[in-house]
């Protein structure tokens, strides 16, 4: 169940940019970055807050909006935490060698992530081409989720050659290797996506649809993906709405058309995009009431509401493609076995004790918490927020700290065959020396699954088709009922366990989408001009003529 911590709360002006908090200030300051030192460092930039409008009220033109914690991305976090934990206790990896980790967080904003980036490239803000920091440990960059932070990043690492793994959805706009030399994409590809989600129509007999997807090439590419398979399965797409990825984070109200939504006669509505688009997307259904519909997702989405009714209806029986992978063992002990006493320097770990555990702070320096409920973990948390299971962002990372290590496991023992070392000093390097290592660099992760960072031999990603639940009221559940694997033979691609599914609320039977209904014995197809295949009368046989079947 994935619920972000609604973390400062009051609301601010989006226009003038000033922020102000109805907590304490304790409950609100926060450090530059989470760091913990080692011999060699690996440097994170991650989106841990969301800016949504304000649920209350449903006036846009307001401009109210909520700063969140959002707790399913902090797991991304903890996935960074506990890989580098394991490399550091593993004997035969690194061996004598510490990694630590230096993680910031950014918005959705161009100013941001260029702000965080420079403070940590040169040690203070503002300072370009400076470095003020007695030394720099950080050996690569790990970003994401959303490919925007990426770019950006990306746009000012490769003046300094940094490696830097990107944690997001596979995406062929960072693919491109003269703007982005120095970047390598984690993630599975998502060619076959398409394939998939044609195959989940055809097995109801959907054969009118409607498209939501961000702007941009994934967008375009998505389309005529889709087009082209529904094209040869005879599907019909009543309507394609584009939103623009840019703005969708906080202006998602103003650029989707509801008219296109609510009074189209498909119920079936599939939308596509990074997180960062289904974050706005769903800031946009929290205000308008969608019932009916079914959606079908390409992307385990964050919940940006966690009050009672919010996408009660609209979302209920949703189907959503996730990326497939194993479960990683230890990491569901290693989060259960969280305690801030832990890990001082996780500013982050604390405020989640301080709001779900009655914490209070017993300094002014809001260092140490103290009178927290006793013998509890994140596992505990009201209403069950954090999600115990490793999202697919948070398994892209832990293999990028792996791929790191492996990288400069193999590059130390060159670097010790080329010249021996006589002492730890002479383990410093620059950043760029990795890259050789790096490029092709395969291995088989604690799960037994492969990890290839060479995108020509990435494998197309396997999906786990989840249905979300949530009702009763607020209960947030995503549950398996199916798997699309590129890779079985024909006809075994698609499995689906449909007496488990939730359909919509006030559905009770199986939804059907088509624009028209087949005809009956005696009549005929009639395809009016200007129509879809999909769209057409059924007119009365001619004389002497006679049909048998629908």
């Amino acid at each position: 169940m994935m619920f972000p911590l609604l973390f400062m709360f009051q609301a601010l002006q989006y226009s003038s940019s000033v922020y102000s908090f109805d907590h304490s200030h304790c409950s609100t300051k926060t450090g530059v970055s989470v760091y913990k030192g080692g011999d060699m460092v690996v440097a994170a930039f991650f989106p841990l807050h969301t800016i949504v409008y304000d649920s209350i009220t449903e006036d846009v033109s307001s401009n109210s909006l909520y700063h969140q914690l959002n707790i399913n991305n902090y797991q991304i976090v903890l996935a960074m935490v506990f890989a580098i934990e394991e490399i550091n206790m593993n004997p035969h990896l690194l061996p004598n060698v510490s990694l630590g980790y230096d993680i910031y967080n950014v918005l959705y904003s161009e100013w941001s992530t260029l702000d965080r980036c420079i403070t940590w490239l040169s040690g203070k803000k503002y300072i370009s081409n400076y470095n003020c920091r007695k030394e720099m440990k950080s050996v690569a960059v790990l970003s994401g989720v959303s490919w925007i932070i990426s770019a950006q990043i990306g746009t000012l690492l490769g003046l300094y050659k940094y490696p830097q793994l990107t944690i997001g959805s596979f995406d062929h706009n960072l693919n491109n290797h003269d703007q982005f030399p120095n970047l390598y994409q984690m993630a599975s590809k998502d060619t076959s996506l398409a394939s998939g989600i044609v195959l989940l129509l055809n097995y109801f007999h959907w054969n009118w649809v409607g498209l939501i997807v961000s702007e941009g090439q994934k967008g375009v590419q998505i389309i005529s993906d889709l087009r082209a398979e529904m094209d040869r399965n005879r599907i019909c797409i009543d309507f394609v709405e584009m939103i623009p990825v840019s703005e969708v984070s906080f202006l998602a109200q103003k650029q989707l058309n509801p008219t296109r939504v609510l009074k189209s006669s498909a119920n079936v509505i599939i939308t596509y995009g990074d997180s960062d688009f289904l974050r706005g997307f769903l800031s946009y259904l929290k205000q308008t009431l969608v019932t009916g519909k079914v959606w079908i997702m390409n992307s385990e989405w964050n919940d940006i509401n966690h009050s009672k009714h919010f996408i009660l209806q609209s979302l209920h029986g949703s189907l959503i493609f996730s990326h497939h992978h194993k479960e990683l063992s230890g990491f569901r002990n290693f989060t259960q076995t969280l305690h801030p006493s832990k890990y001082p320097e996780d500013f982050y770990l604390q405020r989640f004790w301080f709001y779900f555990f009655n914490c209070s702070f017993a300094d002014n320096d809001c260092t140490t918490i103290e009178n927290c409920v006793p013998n509890v973990s994140l596992h505990d948390s009201p209403n069950n927020h954090f999600d115990k299971v490793m999202t697919e962002y948070a398994y892209n990372t832990y293999n990028a700290v792996y791929a790191v290590a492996h990288g400069l496991h193999e590059m130390l023992l060159h670097q010790v065959e080329v010249k021996p070392l006589r002492k730890a000093e002479e383990l410093m390097f620059s950043a760029w020396q990795l890259h050789p290592f790096l490029k092709d660099k395969q291995f088989t992760n604690h799960a037994g699954e492969q990890v290839n960072l060479n995108e020509k031999m990435k494998l197309n990603a396997e999906y786990d088709i989840l249905n979300y639940w949530n009702f009763p009221e607020g209960l947030g559940l995503k549950v398996k009922v199916g798997q699309f694997s590129p890779y079985s033979p024909l006809g075994q691609q698609l499995s689906l366990s449909e007496d488990m599914i939730e359909w919509a609320t006030g559905i009770t039977e199986t939804p059907q989408s088509v624009c028209s209904e087949s005809c009956s014995p005696g009549f005929r197809k009639s395809l009016p001009e200007g129509n879809v295949a999909c769209c057409f009368d059924c007119t009365l046989c001619p004389e002497n003529e006679i049909s048998n079947e629908t």
